[in-house]
């Protein structure tokens, strides 16, 4: 898995290098992509300021004018003589290189988790013994219990991503003096209301999640396996005991997850890639001990991998205070009528204001994958065909998080030409221009997304189609997934501008109309599948829906951005300042 990821990583660089000349130049933009920005609220140009721009400059500059201030948000590339203030330097493409490589690594260390656990509980457990001790009874209870906990997870992503963009709004907006500070009485970085919020949210959701799986957890897993697999001896008992373990960890992953999310919004990527090495370590030391040495089985695996979540959100609390918050700042968890501080504006109602829709968004994902898997189960050729729809869907899942993390990259960079700069004495702000720079960046993430969607589904095509034995030695299976091939190299494929032009949309608060073609498409693929399941077509039919489901998003998503007109109501440059 390493070397493809390396290889893939390779040709992320190679895309953006070949836009780095033609995008350097502020007056070379691609005549397609024109209009697609949203058009810039200059009525908010004039608005209260309430913090200082943290992102730009140390916290020793803060005493800095706003003169300074704004130029530094806006660039400051311009020369003395120019009478606008420009939008602000796009990326170069070795700071994209250097943002990518671990944000990927960040995407793919979740389920990295449970894979560990597999591993180890897979190669530990007896062979040849009989019901629950056994090794093939033991992954089979492992299964629905990881999935039961990541699909737990990622229900309450919606948080990161709000956190993410609301994050880097900020620092977008921020300038100027701060006007309020903490109890040491200095002034409180940009963005700081919306890390509390996001945390105190975070844990107050993963509180409730934990208090929920730890009392319905039974029945539902039950549910989800169905009757003939809670037949068999200790499938559901060892289920349920790793769901139980793992459900302690709660608050403290979703909490872990929005600070990560919070720095990646601060264009750091480093600092949580190194606390999840920090839980992966924890991971194998402790599966390695509690699995192998002790053979607790699935209970040592679900305690290994609570610790390790543990660790790398305390391992990244430190960092995350010293870099998000000014000194003397808390992350604020504990409620305000016993720490005594004032509202921030960013408050809890207004953070899942935002939230609601996207959680809309990762629900429509869910169950498309849901009712994919329930209409494979239900043709013809079982086994086979539910295993060769199971590989598809693997390969699906490796292959997504090389184009959601140039999605991650939209998200943390384009809210900075989202807001306008307040303009300076003799200076006014051009918002053709500010709006054409983000045009510009949004191209060379497209183009980039095309390449490495290009990559990774030529990858997962040829895996099923030339060298199914990578993922399953059965000849049977191997001849159910082939068909599967090009289809899955398509939808893999559609991928690309979907993920790219979805994390734009949510850069810039597209965030009705994401949830509306979520609902809508989402409301159409079920009775598709269900056709196919009743009329016992090949699995490859389904998979044929998912790509039209991929086909119809992407064309809905970019026809959103090539269709609306940026600053149609807009002035074209804001006065200077008298």
């Amino acid at each position: 898995m390493s070397l493809r990821i390396h290889a893939s990583a390779i040709i992320v660089f190679i895309a953006l290098l070949t836009e780095s000349r033609a995008f350097a130049a502020r007056g070379a933009h691609p005549s397609s992509f024109n209009s697609l920005h949203k058009p810039l609220n200059t009525n908010a140009i004039h608005g209260d300021r309430h913090s200082s721009d943290g992102i730009f400059h140390s916290r020793k500059a803060r005493g800095h004018t706003q003169r300074t201030i704004t130029q530094l948000r806006a660039g400051g590339t311009s020369s003395d003589n120019s009478n606008t203030i420009p939008p602000p330097d796009p990326p170069s493409n070795l700071t994209l290189f250097k943002f990518y490589l671990p944000c990927l690594a960040l995407w793919i260390s979740g389920p990295l988790l449970s894979l560990v656990d597999t591993s180890f509980i897979g190669l530990s457990a007896k062979a040849g013994a009989v019901g629950g001790a056994g090794s093939a009874a033991q992954l089979a209870a492992l299964g629905p219990a990881t999935t039961f906990i990541d699909g737990s997870l990622y229900l309450f992503a919606f948080l990161n991503v709000a956190t993410t963009n609301l994050y880097a709004s900020a620092l977008a907006k921020g300038g100027g003096v701060s006007e309020k500070k903490n109890k040491l009485g200095n002034d409180e970085l940009p963005g700081e209301g919306v890390v509390r919020t996001a945390a105190k949210c975070s844990l107050y959701s993963g509180l409730g999640l934990m208090v929920f799986l730890l009392a319905v957890a039974r029945p539902l897993i039950a549910l989800y396996i169905g009757p003939e697999a809670v037949a068999s001896p200790g499938l559901l008992d060892a289920a349920h005991e790793y769901v139980k373990i793992r459900a302690l960890s709660m608050p403290t992953a979703l909490l872990g997850g929005v600070l990560q999310a919070a720095l990646l919004g601060s264009k750091d990527s480093v600092t949580p890639l190194i606390s999840i090495l920090y839980s992966t370590l924890i991971n194998v030391s402790g599966d390695y001990f509690l699995v192998t040495r002790l053979h607790m089985g699935l209970k040592g695996a679900a305690i290994a991998t609570l610790l390790a979540q543990l660790a790398g959100t305390i391992a990244m609390i430190g960092p995350a205070r010293r870099k998000l918050l000014s000194k003397g700042s808390s992350l604020g968890l504990l409620p305000r009528w016993i720490t005594k501080s004032t509202p921030d504006a960013i408050n809890g109602r207004t953070f899942l204001k935002f939230a609601a829709p996207v959680l809309t968004l990762i629900l429509g994902k869910i169950s498309a994958f849901g009712f994919m898997t329930n209409a494979a189960a239900g043709l013809p050729g079982q086994p086979a065909t539910l295993a060769a729809h199971q590989i598809a869907l693997s390969l699906f899942f490796f292959a997504s998080p090389f184009l959601e993390v140039i999605s991650q990259i939209g998200q943390t960079f384009l809210p900075a030409y989202g807001v306008l700069p307040e303009p300076t004495k003799g200076k006014s702000v051009d918002v053709k221009e500010w709006n054409d720079a983000s045009d510009r960046f949004v191209f060379r993430l497209q183009k980039a997304g095309l390449v490495v969607g290009a990559l990774i589904a030529t990858v997962v095509g040829s895996i099923v189609a030339f060298y199914p034995g990578i993922v399953t030695k059965d000849a049977a299976v191997q001849a159910a997934a082939k068909p599967l091939a090009s289809i899955l190299a398509a939808g893999a494929f559609l991928t690309a501008p979907v993920a790219v032009s979805e994390g734009t949309l949510i850069a810039r608060k597209e965030l009705r109309y994401l949830a509306g073609v979520y609902l809508l498409s989402t409301v159409m693929l079920p009775p598709v599948l269900r056709k196919i399941r009743a009329g016992g077509g090949p699995v490859s039919q389904v998979w044929v829906a998912f790509a039209a489901f991929q086909a119809f998003r992407s064309v809905a998503f970019l026809g959103r951005l090539l269709l609306k007109k940026t600053g149609a109501k807009e002035a074209d440059t804001v006065a200077a300042a008298n």
